[in-house]
């Protein structure tokens, strides 16, 4: 009987926001070929490519943010934990000046581990919200399934050099991302970097079910078991790192570059295209919404570029062969002089299953 009234408050409270959602039409207009996309549950639209933000610091993102919507981005990807958000609001407030208008923008921002406790959620959007100069955020999501003990450094560390972290779980962090919805501050909710068992777990308690999981997806985790778990909830993906982060600050020498394969290389030079237009295309083809990014015009602008070819059965088949479950971003510190993963002993990390 619990297990019917929560399906039902789950459907009667998902219903009143399909139904505010496309009364106001807020999102991006219909498909184009210029910039297709995906239909989330409530059957508004996520622009299929994307800009990321990771990683670029603040006097930088603002040009690089203005130039993407110059060249016809409109899904524009930050984080709190990217301390750039100031420089992405800047660029987002002078561009809906004249160049698009609120509606047409979808922004996604992410709640950091520090976070996760109810009562700290609403100040933590409230500030996101304050530093883009935005009412509201098209979607908001968790950034990590991990929380860690609140303090005012971004990762708080232990006297030995591990993380200090908190046993707050993501199910109380859902319950107040919830609040946000109701309150007209969030559009959508979602999850970043959750496993398959960890979606089960939101789904089992959710009143409002995620719309979008964010995960790292190139060829050598393509995550195709885990893309199609959330599919059958309805729930859409977006990969990030889509070129293998090439430029991570953790990177070893030796370790595997998608960017400089020889045969994806040869693959690119076939379609008159970049290995980078190449593995952005990947995501394209699969359904997912993907988000590059960079701080060179021309590079930014020949990320874009990728809605004017298709890969062939066969070409998609050999980037699908490169799947070796390797991720890039594998954040790794060093503990009693070992390097180890920063986030391995937390109880709620999601990578030590194989989905």
């Amino acid at each position: 009987m619990i297990c019917v009234i929560r399906q039902f408050f789950r459907t009667e409270t998902q219903r009143r926001l399909i139904s505010s959602t496309t009364s106001l039409r807020h999102h991006a207009s219909a498909d184009s070929d210029d910039n297709p996309s995906v239909t989330l549950y409530t059957g508004a639209k996520l622009p299929m490519v994307g800009f990321g933000t990771w990683q670029t610091p603040n006097d930088v993102v603002k040009a690089a943010v203005s130039t993407a919507l110059d060249v016809g981005y409109r899904h524009v990807d930050c984080a709190m934990a990217y301390y750039n958000q100031v420089g992405v609001g800047a660029a987002l407030n002078d561009k809906m000046k004249g160049l698009v208008n609120r509606r047409e923008l979808f922004i996604t921002s992410k709640l950091w581990n520090t976070y996760h406790a109810a009562e700290d959620v609403r100040p933590a959007c409230l500030h996101t919200l304050r530093e883009l100069g935005l009412d509201y955020l098209d979607l908001y999501l968790i950034h990590w399934p991990m929380g860690y003990q609140k303090t005012d450094a971004k990762i708080p560390y232990n006297d030995d050099g591990s993380v200090a972290i908190s046993d707050v779980h993501y199910t109380e962090t859902w319950s107040a991302l919830e609040e946000l919805v109701s309150d007209g501050l969030v559009r959508h909710i979602g999850l970043s970097n959750f496993n398959s068992k960890q979606i089960d777990e939101i789904m089992s308690v959710a009143k409002i079910q995620p719309a979008v999981l964010q995960v790292e997806c190139h060829p050598y985790v393509i995550q195709k078991e885990l893309i199609a778990h959330a599919a059958k909830y309805g729930i859409v993906t977006t990969a990030y790192s889509p070129l293998g982060s090439p430029d991570r600050p953790w990177a070893k020498p030796g370790e595997p570059s998608l960017l400089d394969d020889p045969k994806i290389v040869e693959m690119a030079k076939k379609y008159n295209k970049t290995a980078a237009q190449v593995l952005i295309r990947f995501q394209v083809e699969r359904k997912i919404a993907v988000i590059p990014k960079s701080v060179t015009p021309e590079r930014i602008k020949a990320n874009f570029d990728v809605f004017d070819f298709s890969l062939s059965g066969e070409d998609l088949a050999i980037l699908e062969s490169y799947n070796r479950n390797w991720r890039a971003c594998y954040p790794v510190i060093v503990v009693d002089g070992k390097t180890v993963p920063r986030d391995g002993k937390h109880p709620l990390f999601p990578f030590h299953i194989p989905y």
